[in-house]
């Protein structure tokens, strides 16, 4: 791969990773409910579950998805479900989680799931394979696509619970946090909104 298509490739990684999307709306909010280090699963589970797909879909799965058009509608109407889930737990929640409290963040193996329903990876890995992996080449660069995605990913979502964890402070107040929390559900749900067109 040309070292400028590599850098178009970071840059195209940064800017899909760092603006709001499912799992920036999520972290944020995870940030605020539990800190940053009980999120710290959730962000490796991101990286994780969206490296495989990024994977994955370099290396056919994409083909499969535009061969089967049923079979993308079914994980629109999977993720969306799933995120009309978390959203109804989002608005639900009163109280800051803590080590002894029943609720809990999204563990790594919930987050790695989701990646494979969230439309907004989706989008950003069949994108990311036709534009910078070499279909001649593909056992080079869909792992070299993947890992910078991923590589890029991982600080970038960081910086949305870090951003939920100095906001903890203010929303401590459980008004305060209880508007935050449906505020975030709406907006998650608002991300469904593009997957329906």
């Amino acid at each position: 791969m040309p070292l400028e298509t590599f850098l178009w490739m970071v840059v195209f990684a940064l800017v899909t990773s760092v603006t709001p999307g499912p799992n920036n709306l999520m972290l944020l909010a995870s940030g605020v409910n539990f800190g940053f280090a009980r999120t710290i699963p959730h962000m490796f589970g991101i990286a994780l579950g969206f490296g495989s797909l990024l994977l994955s879909v370099g290396l056919g799965l994409g083909a499969l998805l535009i061969a089967w058009p049923a079979l993308g509608v079914a994980l629109k109407a999977a993720g969306a479900a799933y995120l009309l889930y978390l959203a109804w737990k989002i608005a639900g929640s009163r109280t800051m989680g803590s080590a002894g409290k029943a609720s809990k963040p999204i563990t790594l193996l919930q987050a790695a799931a989701f990646q494979w329903v969230n439309p907004k990876a989706w989008m950003m890995s069949i994108t990311a394979m036709a534009l910078y992996a070499d279909p001649l080449n593909p056992g080079v660069t869909v792992p070299l696509v993947a890992l910078s995605f991923v590589i890029v990913n991982f600080p970038s979502v960081s910086l949305w619970a870090g951003f939920g964890t100095m906001l903890r402070s203010f929303l401590d107040d459980p008004q305060r946090l209880k508007w935050f929390n449906i505020v975030m559900a709406v907006l998650l749900v608002a991300t469904l909104v593009p997957m329906l067109r």
